[in-house]
């Protein structure tokens, strides 16, 4: 109970540093949607008329004390570029990056685990050469470039995917609709699960690398015991606590998704979002995934956490 009140604590204690620097950090930023500098047609009156609307004619500290209050009551305010609630604006754009990203982080997380603990075992050898330089390209690999590049010949040249977009222009109705959703997102996902597991397969490889060379390891081996269970009963169970730690970490990116990839691609999801928010100056909406975003990380943590007190007694020492 003391851990988990502090813990609480904490968070709340993050939250609210996070979206005070937030905050500050988007009004001082150069520009903004009621300055005129984004609508050179805006005449003065409507511009004070629209501050006045959405009370940007108030205080700072006044308009952020404001947006706390109906942070509390989850109200994230009022896009300030179409006039939509917030809340709903994020619930239209979710789903998508929410299923792309989990679909990413599942197959990454496996493919990474495959390479790095296969690589560690056939340490020094022509399979571990090969999947080290896989990793290696995936991890200096931009994902831009990658995207661009994949477009030009998958798409353009040979025809097997759709350029942008999540759907054809006349989709088809039932089942169809989502495979030809699943059709036009294989692409983005496939790019993203490529720049993704260079980084982690590495680390994954140096971790077991470092296992093999225990005791308990030399021992086993001694005693006959085959490698498939020696992965099985040796290498994983050592393996939880780091990947529990960044499986925690990896949550924000569930709803932040691919700002850059999501652009290009042409798919309307958070990223994408927080992309045309940002341009436009929409403060709401930036902060508004901000602060999810930002809950995630905690929250994340926190689990992380908890679950490394389960797996490892040395942690709670």
């Amino acid at each position: 109970m003391k851990y988990f009140i502090r813990s609480l604590l904490y968070t709340f204690l993050m939250l609210f540093l996070i979206s005070l620097i937030s905050f500050g950090a988007i009004h001082l930023a150069p520009n903004s949607f009621m300055g005129g500098e984004l609508n050179p047609n805006m005449t003065p009156e409507s511009i004070a008329q629209l501050r006045a609307i959405y009370g940007l004619d108030k205080p700072l500290f006044q308009q952020y004390m404001d947006w706390v209050f109906n942070l509390l009551t989850l109200n994230f305010g009022i896009s300030f570029v179409n006039g939509a609630q917030v809340s709903e604006v994020v619930a239209d754009r979710l789903p998508v990056t929410l299923w792309m990203n989990a679909v990413t982080l599942v197959v990454t997380f496996v493919i990474s685990l495959w390479m790095g603990i296969k690589g560690a075992m056939t340490y020094g050898q022509k399979t571990d050469k090969v999947l080290n330089q896989i990793s290696l390209l995936s991890f200096a690999m931009p994902s831009y470039y990658l995207a661009l590049v994949a477009m030009m010949v998958l798409s353009v040249t040979l025809g097997w995917f759709p350029i942008a977009g999540m759907h054809s222009l006349e989709p088809p109705e039932g089942i169809g609709y989502y495979l030809d959703m699943a059709w036009h997102l294989t692409l983005p996902i496939a790019v993203m699960i490529f720049v993704g597991i260079g980084s982690l397969a590495l680390y994954v490889r140096s971790l077991v690398i470092e296992i093999l060379k225990s005791d308990y390891i030399y021992f086993a081996r001694a005693r006959g015991i085959d490698e498939g269970k020696i992965i099985r009963y040796y290498i994983l169970p050592n393996l939880l606590p780091p990947i529990v730690t960044m499986l925690g970490l990896s949550l924000p990116g569930l709803i932040g998704g691919s700002v850059i990839l999501e652009s290009i691609f042409g798919i309307e999801g958070m990223g994408q979002l927080f992309y045309l928010s940002a341009m436009s100056r929409d403060y709401p909406v930036i902060m508004g995934i901000l602060m999810m975003s930002a809950f995630l990380t905690l929250i994340g943590n926190q689990i992380a956490d908890a679950v490394l007190l389960k797996l490892n007694p040395f942690v709670r020492r």
